[in-house]
């Protein structure tokens, strides 16, 4: 017998399941227009522009073999034509913080398990592509979790380019896992989850990351609640996110 509890939770992951599918289509009808775009941005776009990624290397020597390998930016906005070239340890350990106004939360990066997953989020955080960006999505019923990694803070944002799906075989989202958000199978971009609560969620969202400090900051954070009421939305308490670092250990 399904409790009124269970219920409830059920009918939390549909609305939730319902709203992705419904972001999946906009963002595709975006992408192609943004195709379009892109396609006249690189006619004119002057040759030569280089770029740089940071923070994670032990040498100058291996910081010059990652930019090198490194895709250039597509217009004057950050945006790349292709997934970063790998350039991580796979074997290594990570860390990362994500600064924010309402407090800093450290993980660790499964760079064994999601390789191209922890690759973009270094190259990423190298660039200072999260940077004076913000949190813009809280979920309290059902789906415990704050999403960032938007530029745009609207939640259709995106680096430029999308990677596969890793990790996901087996895949849960107890709390202080770290996600990657997406539109559908294989559109990783840039935008990614704190789970700050158990979650119930199908295995469609590639887990990369431990949170090992600051789930007490999420969780202050979910405690103030969502703009406007209700269990899905912008956090009331503003989420700035100042920078995001890796570091290599």
């Amino acid at each position: 017998m399904v409790s009124s509890e269970q219920r409830r939770r059920q009918l939390a992951r549909d609305k939730y399941e319902r709203q992705v599918q419904a972001r999946a289509e906009a963002a595709s009808q975006r992408k192609k227009r943004n195709a379009i775009v892109a396609a006249v941005l690189a006619v004119v776009v002057v040759a030569g522009v280089t770029t740089v990624a940071t923070g994670v290397f032990s040498s100058d020597d291996k910081k010059d073999k990652a930019a090198a390998a490194a895709p250039s930016p597509s217009s004057s906005i950050k945006q790349w034509a292709a997934e970063p070239a790998m350039s991580i340890d796979t074997k290594g350990t990570y860390t990362a913080t994500l600064d924010t106004s309402a407090g800093k939360v450290g993980f660790t990066l499964d760079a064994a398990k999601a390789p191209h997953t922890v690759n973009s989020f270094v190259f990423l955080a190298g660039q200072q592509f999260w940077d004076n960006t913000k949190c813009h999505r809280l979920t309290t019923e059902g789906i415990y979790v704050l999403q960032c990694g938007d530029p745009t803070g609207t939640g259709s944002g995106s680096p430029g380019y999308s990677f596969t799906d890793e990790n996901l075989e087996g895949a849960t989202y107890p709390a202080g896992t770290v996600a990657m958000a997406n539109s559908g199978a294989n559109t990783n971009g840039s935008q990614f989850f704190l789970v700050y609560k158990d979650t119930q969620l199908p295995p469609n969202y590639t887990p990369f990351g431990k949170i090992t400090s600051g789930l007490d900051v999420l969780q202050k954070i979910a405690a103030a609640g969502v703009q406007g009421g209700g269990g899905d939305g912008p956090p009331a308490t503003p989420v700035n996110v100042k920078s995001i670092t890796t570091t290599k250990g």
